[in-house]
């Protein structure tokens, strides 16, 4: 146990999939686990341990942001031996072309700024996804017909920024696609403890058009999401 996470050891799959909203990681688990259990409520960050196609999967929240993410990754990797981690969450696009509801595949990552986020910078040099567990999701989504997108996202630390939207002109000129807030400290800190890692994202607003989902259908946007992740867990 740690002061965030009741979980004792072997409750954990070897592969966790990381949503931020406790309410979504319930939801995925009961809608795609076979005989979920509930394997941590402290803080209300709930985690969740079942079967998926006969082979066990973990889910576990992480609440908003690279601060709360850490810990719980940390302990993860650390102290319950977690090898994979899937980032289910959600993005802002950064291009009309990217449409609400899809999904963004992030390929590669970086920070809104050099200063974005003094957690950016403990853990070495830029990383990305495993390659293997990219691929895979790149296939399986063409396969079973989601629809995509794959490439450069940022990850941000503030919400409400006073720049606005604005702030974003430098990473759109770049070509990226999407904006979250976990994905940098995710690919940075599986690096660092020689973990496998993707970061797959549910577009729920997007910066251009102004366009935005409602909060009430936001579990069920989540489905094409958690359906893939959970395949290229299995398959991984």
């Amino acid at each position: 146990m740690t002061p965030h996470n009741e979980a004792g050891k072997g409750d954990y799959a070897a592969t966790v999939l990381l949503p931020g909203d406790p309410q979504r990681a319930e939801w995925m688990a009961e809608t795609f686990l076979k005989a979920p259990r509930c394997v941590n409520r402290r803080r209300e960050a709930l985690g969740f341990t079942g079967l998926f196609r006969g082979k066990p999967v973990s889910i576990q929240s992480t609440g908003i942001g690279v601060s709360s993410f850490l810990i719980y990754a940390h302990e993860l990797l650390d102290f319950h031996g977690v090898r994979t981690l899937i980032r289910t969450g959600t993005c802002g696009a950064l291009t009309a072309a990217v449409k609400l509801r899809s999904l963004v595949i992030s390929q590669s990552v970086r920070g809104e700024s050099a200063e974005s986020g003094q957690v950016f910078g403990l853990y070495g040099a830029d990383a990305g996804p495993d390659p293997e567990l990219y691929a895979q999701a790149l296939t399986r989504a063409a396969e079973i017909g989601i629809e995509h997108q794959a490439g450069l996202t940022i990850c941000s630390d503030i919400f409400y920024h006073p720049q606005g939207r604005d702030r974003f002109a430098e990473a759109q000129a770049q070509g990226a696609l999407a904006v979250d807030m976990e994905t940098s400290a995710l690919y940075r800190i599986a690096a660092h403890f020689g973990a496998r890692a993707l970061s797959m994202l549910t577009v729920v607003d997007n910066v251009v058009t102004g366009e935005q989902t409602d909060y009430s259908e936001r579990q069920a946007l989540f489905t094409d999401m958690t359906r893939l992740a959970l395949d290229v867990a299995i398959e991984s």
